[in-house]
């Protein structure tokens, strides 16, 4: 068994430790109110006990409070009181420096939180670490200068979650939609040069990378792009091909006729499309950014998007190609082919694609195969979204998210009174922890109103921090978001700050446990129908919550379904260390994201999905939902009849099975999830290899792909997945 220190690294579980300390403590008091030697060695022994019972690595914290609470337990009270003031006069002292021990630990790659921190960076790498240490930096002189003592306070004991704190002190936004038809169509700048209008569909794949890379680079949230602004560029290389080709039958002498020119066209276009994927598909996942770690991107694949039947068309030939190449995956390092974590995906089901006979039902069914074998695309649904998501116009639109589930919310230009999507962001994310509400109250629910209240409002004041910090910020900070086109075309020296109101941008009230804080409330699963209406009161608390914000600032906050890919495991510690270990609550690493059915509990897909839906509408600053699966490869119309029924019954939905190789055996099959020493690993089921850099896995967590380096508390949750088909 292994123990996380207060530097993030990990080190061997040692009893001696508790002993010492314990009699150290027992030394302190009268000897009429000491333990004996015995009594020490069973506290010990018990304390031992119950961390091997966590099934996974505690922390120092986490031991010291089972230590208190077994020297309590044995009536020693005079010893606690004096342990406890000690640990009380050594975290005071921890307080003078933490970030130094921090960032020496990542240097020498040993803090075992910080590899566990993204499950798609590299810890080990000098780019990773580079950010990892200006992050430490920041998070401290934001914690100690920028953010007010109790907002700190509440996010250090998990009574919120202030995202993306080691960010915070720079004018960086979360995540946003790239408007890259207008910096295609209109050209931009990048890195002080002047980038044009491509004159082929290659040409403005690469640029597509290149703008990525920088978008990347300047915010740390995800970003999408929309492959229908690459497909007027198929008919510009069509047009350039065919005077080339009419050049070369020329200068021969050469009259096939048109069906045969054509049909020269159309092959070198195809393979010219083929290129111009494959640029894309390779550029982001060995692109390397700013923050350590390849773009956040997501892809979006709507038909509908298209402006005439030529360009759907068009668009038809990129949205296939796509499909294949990320069907193929791509080659690690041995040369196997693997799914990569990115771009996402994302294919719209609408009623040209959804049913077999409609004219795009072959799309449909690569995307049906591709997802069995590499997770992706995930799917929207064009019926529900018009059906949901109106704007003041009362006209429905259907969009893209910002990443892996950040949605903007329905907004009309007021300048043209035309709806807009693309160029726009989101501002940032506080997270409340509903289990704590919950615990909090002791089960009382007039003290569990009154205790929201409070909490919403905490949230409140902490968005506005984050505001606030945008507020002022000017263009220079970012040229290719603020000046070049990718969010606006503003002047230099010009703030951002016009973009922060009137609904132009988004900011985002997050909320996990809600199945943890219903479970404790009213002891019943919120899928219960006498559970359910609680459920979709709290939801529509923080509705009402985000309504009222909006309408004093006019900032259009949200409620967003929060993924909390390592924050799942620090919510789970926090609520421990608060309220100690409750059964079916707190006896996780883990908490549930969002509104999510638990992952323990046996529900089939179509239930599950249909169970979801109200509860994505209640959260229009974004949301994903998903059904675990085995592998489908073999059962592709299942795949096809799940599809079918996110279009009729919910927004956005995904499939999850699994995509693993080990480079040690060649294994493709699922490598497994094992406990070596109280700690949980990742083991090839053929020849027991379980160095983690000598394997691909590929799990769904938050709405998006990641590999095998997460947290103890995410590496549980997986565990303990129940499949639903």
């Amino acid at each position: 068994m292994t123990v996380i220190k207060r530097n993030g690294t990990e080190v061997p579980f040692d009893i001696t430790k508790i002993t010492e300390a314990v009699r150290k403590a027992n030394e302190t008091v009268e000897d009429n109110n000491r333990m004996t030697p015995t009594q020490i060695l069973r506290i010990a022994e018990r304390v031992q006990l119950s961390c091997m019972k966590m099934g996974r690595a505690p922390s120092v914290e986490e031991i010291q409070d089972l230590v208190e609470y077994q020297i309590m337990a044995n009536g020693a009270y005079e010893v606690a009181k004096n342990y406890v003031t000690y640990r009380y006069t050594r975290s005071l002292a921890r307080e003078s420096n933490t970030t130094d021990e921090k960032i020496l630990s990542l240097i020498e790659c040993c803090n075992e939180e910080a590899k566990q921190e993204n499950s798609n960076k590299n810890p080990v790498v000098n780019s990773t670490q580079r950010d990892y240490m200006a992050g430490e930096v920041s998070r401290d002189l934001t914690e100690r200068v920028l953010l007010p003592p109790d907002i700190v306070k509440a996010h250090r004991e998990g009574i919120i979650h202030f995202h993306d704190m080691d960010y915070y002190a720079q004018h960086m936004h979360n995540c946003d939609l790239v408007n890259l038809e207008d910096m295609l169509q209109n050209g931009t700048v990048i890195t002080g040069t002047l980038i044009e209008r491509p004159h082929s569909f290659s040409t403005a794949c690469n640029i597509a990378t290149q703008i990525i890379a920088q978008v990347a680079s300047n915010q740390y949230g995800g970003q999408s792009i929309s492959l229908t602004h690459l497909a007027p560029f198929v008919e510009v290389s069509r047009q350039k091909i065919r005077k080339e080709v009419e050049a070369e039958l020329a200068e021969i002498g050469a009259n096939p006729g048109e069906e045969k020119i054509s049909h020269i066209v159309e092959t070198r276009l195809r393979s010219e499309i083929r290129r111009g994927v494959q640029t894309i598909q390779y550029q982001v996942v060995t692109l390397l950014t700013t923050n350590g770690q390849a773009p956040f991107i997501t892809v979006f694949m709507y038909l509908g998007e298209a402006r005439s039947e030529r360009e759907k068309a068009d668009l038809a030939l990129i949205i296939e190609e796509t499909l294949e190449q990320r069907y193929q995956g791509v080659k690690n390092e041995s040369g196997a082919w693997v799914t990569p974590a990115f771009p996402k995906l994302i294919y719209v089901l609408e009623e040209d694609n959804v049913d077999e006979g409609t004219p795009y039902w072959y799309l449909t069914k690569l995307a049906a195969k591709c997802t069995a074998r590499r997770m992706v695309p995930d799917y929207i649904s064009e019926k529900k979204m018009l059906e949901l998501k109106i704007d003041k116009n009362g006209e429905g639109h259907c969009y893209t998210c910002m990443g892996c589930r950040s949605f903007l919310t329905p907004y009309v230009d007021p300048a043209t009174n035309q709806p807009k999507y693309y160029g726009r962001f989101n501002q940032g994310v506080v997270t409340l922890n509903l289990p704590d509400i919950a615990l909090s109250s002791g089960g009382d629910m007039e003290k569990f109103w009154k205790i929201f209240d409070e909490r919403l409002e905490l949230c409140h004041r902490a968005l506005m921090c984050r505001h606030n910090r945008l507020k002022g910020t000017v263009s220079d900070v970012a040229p290719i978001l603020w000046q070049y086109g990718a969010l606006a075309r503003l002047k230099k020296g010009e703030t951002i700050d016009k973009l922060l109101y009137g609904g132009y941008s988004t900011i985002s009230l997050g909320y996990a446990g809600l199945y943890e804080c219903v479970k404790y409330m009213t002891g019943r699963s919120h899928t219960d129908p006498e559970a359910t209406p609680f459920a979709l009161d709290i939801m529509e608390k923080m509705n009402a919550a985000c309504r009222g914000w909006k309408a004093q600032h006019n900032i259009d906050f949200s409620l967003y379904g929060t993924p909390i890919e390592s924050t799942t495991y620090r919510f789970a510690k926090c609520l421990q260390h608060r309220f100690g270990i409750i059964k079916g609550i707190t006896d996780k690493g883990y908490i549930t994201n969002s509104y999510h059915v638990h992952v323990t509990e046996q529900i089939d897909a179509f239930t599950k999905l249909a169970f979801e839906a109200q509860f994505q509408h209640l959260s229009p600053g974004g949301a994903i939902s998903y059904v675990e699966v085995p592998d489908m490869q073999d059962n592709l119309d299942a795949v096809l009849a799940v599809m079918r029924f996110i279009y009729d019954h919910i927004i956005y939905a995904e499939l999850n099975t699994k995509s693993d190789y080990c480079q040690v055996c060649g294994w493709d099959g699922e490598i497994e999830i094992a406990e070596d020493n109280g700690k949980l690993i990742w083991k090839c089921p053929k020849c027991g290899n379980t160095d983690q850099s000598k394997m691909n896995v590929a799990r769904r967590t938050c709405g998006y792909i990641g590999t095998q380096y997460w947290n103890q508390g995410r590496t549980q949750e997986i565990r303990d997945r129940v499949l639903h088909l």
